[in-house]
């Protein structure tokens, strides 16, 4: 599957762009932004990270989602090209999920893959 054509490579819906920009509006901070990093750990060998960030690391991609700035680093960007990232709020779930056509399995948790 090839990246989607953004700087990031992942895909920021609308329901998770309008949350993430509420959840930034709440804290008053215009200078956060939302980062999607790939982290070594959890069962499987790989884990997400996804929260608000006030740092800029050399050779960041960004994009500007619903007014959100949605950063990956460059170590990640391989990891997540073509990942979607979505808000859900129903009785079963509330949170962000990440979808990503990278990921060969996770684990039984769903806390990583690999």
């Amino acid at each position: 599957m090839t990246a989607p054509s953004t700087n990031t490579g992942v895909i920021l819906t609308d329901a998770a762009a309008a949350k993430a920009k509420a959840l930034l509006e709440q804290e008053g901070r215009e200078d956060l932004a939302l980062r999607i990093a790939v982290q070594p750990g959890g069962c499987a060998g790989l884990r997400y990270q996804l929260f608000f960030d006030d740092r800029e690391i050399d050779g960041d991609k960004v994009d500007v989602v619903g007014g959100v700035r949605l950063v990956v680093d460059k170590m990640s960007v391989p990891y997540l090209a073509g990942a979607r990232i979505d808000f859900q709020d129903t009785i079963e779930s509330q949170g962000f999920t990440i979808d990503n056509p990278n990921a060969a399995g996770s684990c039984a948790c769903g806390d990583s893959f690999n």
